[in-house]
């Protein structure tokens, strides 16, 4: 179901508050902010921002970026239950990082396919799904992992090669995995960027290694490109190899600036000059804000 933009709203939980500005105003949505309680226990009490009437209306537009996710998915049952109750007769959630979507195959016996159970979980509670770059692997679509009625998936790669065409025009771009060849893809087609992807070998979580394609970049500007840093130390391996065959700089790019621990420094221990990232997850790195193709794709739920 859609309803006109006059019966939605935009909740949001507190340190999301500047995202949330941003997207209600390219939206053209009212934006509220949910009360959030936390007891010594750990519990959480949550309060929505209804209306005189003790409502909520129509449609309601649920920003949850789901870096650090396990609270937060706790969050968005309580609050999607709630709304429920309060008039709410369709939800979407606006994730702009989507958590849990890369184990989408048991590697061992007994391991969670977490894709799965968080996936059904989500589209018990919401309507819609909006989201970036969902790490998705063996599977085509969003849909596939999250039965929800509506779904819109875009991708951060273009974006990031328009930044890249402004700062290194003529650069070579390089994904550090075979998994990066779709994102490398979609951001070399925009500008015409020479472009190849490594290979890998994952041995543990912090334990990979590289093998360089064959490519030419001695001299040249080279960005590596990805949908998501975390440890970093993939990106870092291809770095000092891409450093080692003679490239001017190397430079990094990335839909969702996850970094955990160390990752920044191991990054520029490699030898990575600058670090760019989009705003779906809050960092110091952010270069590319995200809310007006978010807006967008909220937009495209709405009645004609």
């Amino acid at each position: 179901m859609s309803v006109a933009p006059s019966q939605a709203c935009l909740l949001h939980f507190d340190d999301e508050t500047a995202a949330a500005q941003r997207l209600g105003q390219a939206a053209q949505l009212p934006v509220k902010m949910i009360d959030r309680h936390r007891f010594p226990d750990g519990e959480l009490k949550l309060r929505l921002p209804v209306d005189g009437a003790g409502r909520l209306p129509a449609h309601v537009v649920l920003l949850r970026s789901l870096h650090d996710p396990n609270e937060k998915l706790v969050e968005l049952l309580l609050t999607a239950h709630a709304a429920r109750t309060l008039g709410a007769r369709h939800i979407t959630l606006v994730a702009p990082y989507m958590a849990y979507m890369r184990q989408d195959i048991a590697f061992a016996p007994g391991e969670v396919v977490s894709q799965q159970v968080v996936g059904a979980f989500l589209a018990g509670l919401v309507d819609a799904v909006i989201t970036v770059d969902p790490h998705l692997h063996r599977v085509a679509t969003l849909q596939e992992a999250m039965a929800v009625p509506q779904a819109i998936v875009f991708s951060g790669a273009e974006p990031l090669a328009d930044l890249i065409a402004q700062r290194h025009p003529n650069a070579l771009l390089v994904g550090p995995d075979g998994e990066s060849a779709q994102w490398i893809a979609q951001a070399a087609a925009r500008h015409g960027f020479d472009h190849a992807v490594c290979t890998k070998v994952r041995h543990g979580d912090r334990d990979v290694t590289i093998e360089l394609p064959p490519l030419h970049a001695q001299g040249r500007a080279v960005v590596l490109l990805d949908d998501m840093a975390s440890t970093g130390r993939t990106l870092a391996q291809a770095a000092r190899l891409l450093r080692a065959a003679g490239a001017a700089s190397v430079d990094v790019a990335v839909t969702h600036a996850l970094f955990a621990g160390d990752a920044l420094q191991a990054l520029h221990d490699a030898g990575v000059g600058e670090v760019w990232s989009t705003d779906c997850i809050p960092h110091a790195s952010n270069a590319v804000p995200m809310a007006e193709p978010l807006a967008q794709a909220f937009r495209s739920l709405l009645p004609a």
